[in-house]
């Protein structure tokens, strides 16, 4: 099992930015992929963007994103130390959420990064809120 803690969470301004980070300890070498997903109220949670374990052919880690963060959110990882962060740029008010880092253990395809079920464990969650 993974143990997950989310932090970087806040209110900032229309316009502003965050950076969110994703701590992780436990099983952290049974891992495929590490997911950042957001909740608003009244809406079902939903993947924000998502980042593999470990690198492909070309070197890199393979990063997959929600069309309406794409540009706005990168994601990336600190290996050495088991962190993943999501940087937040040009956040807008539809931004606001509580999001929740995840990982899952078993392989998935592409379309399957940024789908909840394939994610076995779960942080309890930092709040985003965008407002003037």
């Amino acid at each position: 099992q993974v143990q997950l803690v989310e932090s970087g969470g806040g209110l900032v301004q229309p316009g502003g930015s965050l950076r969110l980070s994703c701590a992780a300890s436990g099983a952290t070498r049974d891992v495929f992929a590490t997911a950042w997903f957001r909740q608003a109220p009244g809406k079902e949670r939903e993947g924000v963007s998502g980042i593999l374990n470990k690198r492909s052919a070309g070197g890199r880690y393979q990063t997959y994103y929600e069309t309406s963060v794409r540009g706005r959110f990168p994601i990336s990882r600190d290996n050495v130390k088991n962190v993943v962060y999501l940087e937040m740029n040009d956040l807008r008010v539809e931004d606001t959420a509580v999001y929740y880092c995840a990982t899952g253990a078993r392989s998935m395809t592409i379309a399957g990064v940024l789908e909840t079920e394939n994610y076995d464990s779960w942080g309890q969650g930092t709040q985003v809120t965008v407002s003037s």
